[in-house]
């Protein structure tokens, strides 16, 4: 069994902000690659940014030169690093990752953390 733990999210005012982290753990061989999406109240869950193994990174449109996604996949971690935050940018942001299991290839994903962008 593998599980994604996100933390970080919280309230934060327009403009400030916040940094979430991810972490994985479990029967886990390898992973290839971690993600962020999100999804906003009453809308489908959209991507923001992913990191590769070998350190290769994207970011969604709408988050490109305020949000940075960082961490060391071979280590089973990754972070968000949110700035310039907007109320549009409220959202749950859920953490995603494709790993090799010793049974099977798996897509796992977090439970989520609430980020609030409000004044």
């Amino acid at each position: 069994q593998v599980q994604l733990v996100e933390s970080g999210g919280g309230l934060v005012q327009p403009g400030g902000s916040l940094r979430l982290s991810c972490a994985a753990s479990g029967s886990i061989l390898s992973i290839n690659t971690m993600r962020w999406y999100r999804q906003a109240p009453g809308k489908e869950r959209e991507f923001v940014a992913r990191i590769t193994r070998g350190g290769n990174t994207n970011h969604a449109d709408s988050v490109q030169g305020r949000f940075t996604i960082s961490g060391d996949v071979a280590k089973n971690t990754v972070y968000l690093q949110m700035n310039s935050l907007k109320p549009e940018d409220t959202a749950v942001y859920y953490c995603n990752a494709d790993v090799v299991s010793p049974t099977a290839p798996l897509e796992v994903w977090g439970q989520g953390t609430l980020v609030t962008v409000s004044s």
